[in-house]
This record gives structure tokens, sequence and C-alpha cells, in this order.
């Protein structure tokens, strides 16, 4: 394992241009769980609880029970050692973005600047009716939270199912997976799309793939170059030390 980090590594510090590909695994270590698996949301909520024409349709319904649980789950959450490292690498100049599926906004608290969210981010809410969006913070999630201009009920500002993908966000990731020579894929499965489809957009633009995943992916015997098999907290943290015993750039 230790010659896969290295190896690893050689490639970020020879990069022009790195960016990271994160899914629900990297928030795992922050106690978020993951949507997939024997904990998973979806073995503890209905799925349509996440679709917009139910969300549509049972408004009321609907925040009640992303008020139950969710909500909280997602807002307490801190950011780990991977999302910090992350951030490092950003500051000091050897990676260029984040694309991330997470809807927790936990790369944002960890200092990471340039983030495209492929599924919107949880502590937004937005209303359909006059175009205001909020901070979650600002209102009591005891009751569902209506707009203060219009009273119209909000509508948290991420992405349900039925819904399509910010354009800005997938488009920003589709030029930087054509531009970067390595990718850092961290906790995605690879099985949601079309966010799953980038990593194999980067790989036939020629870069090199490292993954990080506790268990091999959809993306392992498709696109990876090199996997390792760790929690990404580990991992990234291991990483950054071989990169500053390397690099005077740290």
């Amino acid at each position: 394992m230790k010659n896969l980090v290295n190896f690893a590594v050689e490639k970020i510090l020879n990069s022009k241009y790195c960016v990271a590909f994160t899914g629900a695994g990297i928030s795992v270590e922050s106690g978020i769980l993951p949507f997939r698996g024997e904990n998973g949301i979806w073995n503890r909520y209905e799925e349509k609880l996440f679709d917009i024409n139910y969300f549509r349709l049972h408004p009321q319904k609907s925040w009640s029970m992303l008020c139950d649980g969710f909500y909280e789950m997602t807002l307490k959450a801190k950011p780990n050692r991977a999302h910090i490292v992350l951030s490092k690498l950003e500051k000091s100049g050897f990676l260029k973005s984040v694309i991330t599926q997470n809807i927790d906004n936990l790369h944002r608290k960890a200092g990471s600047k340039t983030v495209y969210e492929l599924h919107g981010n949880a502590s937004v809410l937005c209303c359909a009716k006059d175009g205001l969006q909020y901070s979650v913070d600002d209102f009591d999630l005891k009751k569902p939270p209506r707009c203060l201009k219009c009273n119209n009920l909000l509508k948290p500002n991420f992405v349900f199912f039925g819904e399509m993908l910010p354009e800005f966000d997938m488009s920003n990731s589709v030029s930087n997976c054509r531009q970067c020579d390595v990718m850092i894929i961290i906790g995605s499965t690879g099985t949601v799309y079309p966010a799953a489809s980038l990593p194999g957009l980067a790989k036939q633009n020629g870069s090199q793939i490292i993954e990080i995943n506790i268990q091999p992916s959809a993306f392992t015997d498709s696109v990876t170059d090199v996997f390792i098999s760790m929690e990404a907290g580990e991992a990234l943290s291991l990483i950054e030390t071989c990169i500053k015993n390397k690099s005077i750039r740290y």
C-alpha cells in the first residue's frame, strides 16, 4: 500500500491540473450516512422523500420527513481529515478544484474555494416563486420553512430525483475533466449518473486516475490507474505527509 501511495503522490506532484471527484464515502468519517449499503440512507428513508414530484405534491409532508433526522445529521456534521487535506492541497496549488456529488457543504466548510456541487447544497434553501435563496441556518427546521417575502414553502437547494443538475456546476465540471491530467476519486461508488460519467471523460482525455475507496467501485476496473483501498482520511493524510516531505511548495 505504501508503494501505491508514493506512486499517487508522484502523479500529484508532477501534474499540471489535478482535480478531486468526491462521493458519499468521503463524508462517512464526519458521521453522514452513505446512501447505499447496509447502514445507508435508503435503508432509513423512502426514496420518494427525494423525488421532486412528491415534494411538489406533498411539500408539507416532505419537509416533515426531511426535518426528522436527515437535516439534523447533515447540518451537525463537521469536515474530517479528508476534506481538510483537499483544502490544503488547493491552497498549496496542487489541486485545482473539487467536483463533488455531496450536498453536505463540508468541502466549503473545510476551506475549499473552487467546488462544483453536482447535486446542489443542503445548506441553502430556495423559493420557487420569487427566486430568493436563504441559509438554512436562518430557520428553525422543527417546522417547514417559508419564504420571508411571499410565504411560499421553501425547497432545499439540492437536486431531487427528476431534476436537472445545475448547469454552472456541471459545465465547469466537464471543462475541468477535459483539462485535468490527474483525477483523485474519493468515496464514490460510480453508480449515480450523469455525475459518474465524469471520471470516464477525464480518462478519455488522458488523465491518470487515482482512486481512494474502502471497496472497489464501478470505476476500479474501468478507469482507475491506482487503487488505494483505505479510508479517505487516512489515505489523504498519508498523501499530505508524503507531499510535505517531497515538495518545497508545502
